[in-house]
């Protein structure tokens, strides 16, 4: 368990720190090219580690459902919404709402069984837990502060 959640952990940072840098491409490259230079070399690195740790057993692929081979197309629209989310919302406000997202749609996922996942019974302490997260998001967002917001630069500066 210990494994799973250090391996949880270190996904979550990973994501918000590729985010960060896709917003950071966006501003130069424009939105396409950020998506195509994102999934680009991440199909290259997946690709030469995949090799290296699988040799040719990489692209073993019987027994699976051909449509699930198209998942790398939903990766198109993680790229691009993450992107203009964080754009229009700021990193924080925008991987929360991604996060609450994945979490509801992951517990309904699981509560229905669909695309082959295990039934897992739906209880009400589950429900509480994605009603805390979303307050919090709510809390964090509508709290504000008194004071005006500085920019990073000016703030190292003094």
């Amino acid at each position: 368990m210990i494994y799973g959640l250090l391996i949880a952990f270190i996904s979550g940072s990973l994501v918000g720190v590729q985010n960060i840098f896709n917003n950071r491409v966006n501003q130069k490259a424009g939105l396409w090219a950020t998506t195509t230079l994102v999934l680009a070399l991440g199909f290259i690195a997946s690709f030469i580690l995949g090799f290296i740790s699988e040799g040719t057993g990489l692209f073993h692929l019987e027994n699976m459902r051909t449509w699930y081979w198209f998942s790398g197309i939903i990766g198109v629209g993680v790229v691009v919404c993450m992107t203009k989310g964080i754009r229009h919302l700021g990193a924080t406000y925008a991987v929360s709402i991604s996060l609450s997202s994945q979490l509801v749609f992951a517990l309904l996922f699981d509560s229905f069984g669909l695309l082959g996942l295990d039934r897992v019974p739906f209880t009400p302490k589950q429900l509480i837990g994605v009603l805390v997260i979303i307050g919090g998001i709510l809390v964090f967002k509508m709290g504000g502060t008194s004071e005006k917001k500085q920019p990073v630069k000016e703030l190292v500066k003094r």
